[in-house]
């Protein structure tokens, strides 16, 4: 394992510079994070939930949560809890837009939970289906008759899209008693064995990264349960295909390979955990930026990270109101950099490395606002 080492060791060149952009997305105001540069620096702007819980998974994953400080702790805590609806439970961001995509408003839920709960804090009112506020919940939640029903009526075209409509039910389904909880569950993994491509192992149509990006996507649902994902060895072979012969122009597409084999629980062989390592942080290195960041897209990133990636002209059933964050510019964004994070300690996961904090990752005046020295 000595090459893939050096390989990993060697692929921490890039995130020089990283830790310094992640300090300068940080608003002590508000206690959130924004989630460009461009975000912080243009008018309209305000720091969002996904990009705050992202960088506190940055802060986990890096081993530096113990680390923050008193103020920024009580900030964080302050900053989701100012922002859950006292009617619905549901979280929510400035932009009034953001309501109108539910797989928006599904991650929202669950990033202000998890966050809460990682900071020692809990959310101050009832959650959607839970409680005072079981009306909020989706129309689906009724019944596992109307949840059978809504699974059947997303579309697939767009695997990546159609994928995250359906694992953005999980966090409901955790909301509801065990029983009917175990009664849907069973109905969404038995329709997912329907539709699955028994070649391939893949879901959903669309271009090959957008079909392995939907597949990671119903991934999480599996993993929130805990039930093993099925035709593991042809969605490895479909994988592997994919990373050799496809372009791949987003961090998704680098990231959600990465994280779907990390679920599979298989042994890799040590050539092709190599090669896979290779291609990978060759991948990283291209959106790589000059702010410290990654970007999301190859040359900029996205302005409205809730839409997936599309070709000028083209769309998809269902497509989401675009829901801008930032400018769009060439420089980093929470989103890639929190799947930079999660690329670089899952390789070493993957293969057999210790986990090893980024040197960069230790307590200094770059975190100044953040963290405390130590």
């Amino acid at each position: 394992m000595q090459r893939l080492q050096d390989i990993l060791e060697s692929g921490d060149s890039l995130f020089e510079g990283f830790f310094e952009w992640l300090e300068g997305q940080y608003d002590p105001e508000s206690g959130g994070f924004y989630y460009a540069r461009s975000s912080r620096n243009s008018p309209g702007f305000t720091p969002d939930i996904e990009s705050t819980a992202q960088a506190l998974g940055i802060i986990e994953r890096c081993g530096l949560t113990a680390g923050l400080t008193e103020d920024v702790r009580g900030r964080m805590i302050q900053f989701f809890q100012s922002r859950q609806d006292p009617v619905t439970g549901y979280f929510y961001d400035a932009n009034p837009d953001m309501r109108r995509d539910e797989v928006m408003v599904g991650r929202a839920l669950g990033y202000s939970i998890g966050s809460l709960r990682k900071l020692g804090a809990a959310p101050i009112y009832p959650l959607p289906g839970a409680g005072g506020s079981e009306e909020a919940a989706p129309d689906y939640c009724r019944s596992p008759t109307a949840y059978r029903e809504w699974l059947r009526s997303i579309s697939l075209v767009n695997s990546w899209r159609g994928c995250d409509r359906l694992c953005n039910s999980a966090p409901y389904l955790l909301q509801m008693p065990s029983e009917k909880r175990e009664t849907c569950l069973q109905e969404a993994l038995s329709y997912f064995a329907e539709i699955q491509d028994p070649d391939t192992g893949l879901w959903g149509e669309g271009a090959p990264y957008v079909r392995i990006s939907g597949t990671f996507k119903l991934l999480t649902l599996y993993n929130r349960f805990r039930t093993t994902l099925p035709r593991v060895p042809e969605i490895y072979r479909s994988l592997l295909h994919i990373l050799r012969t496809e372009s791949a122009e987003d961090m998704c597409y680098i990231r959600n390979p990465i994280s779907l084999l990390s679920s599979m629980n298989m042994d890799i062989p040590e050539d092709e955990m190599v090669e896979i390592a290779e291609i990978t942080l060759w991948n990283m290195a291209r959106l790589k930026r000059a702010d410290g960041g990654f970007s999301r897209e190859l040359h900029h990133s996205p302005p409205a990270p809730n839409v997936a990636q599309v070709k000028p002209g083209e769309s998809y059933p269902d497509m989401p109101v675009p829901v801008p964050l930032g400018r769009g510019e060439a420089e980093g964004d929470m989103n890639a950099g929190t799947q930079a994070i999660l690329i670089r300690y899952t390789l070493r996961e993957l293969g057999g490395l210790p986990a090893s904090p980024l040197q960069a990752a230790t307590f200094s005046p770059r975190f100044h606002r953040i963290a405390a020295d130590e």
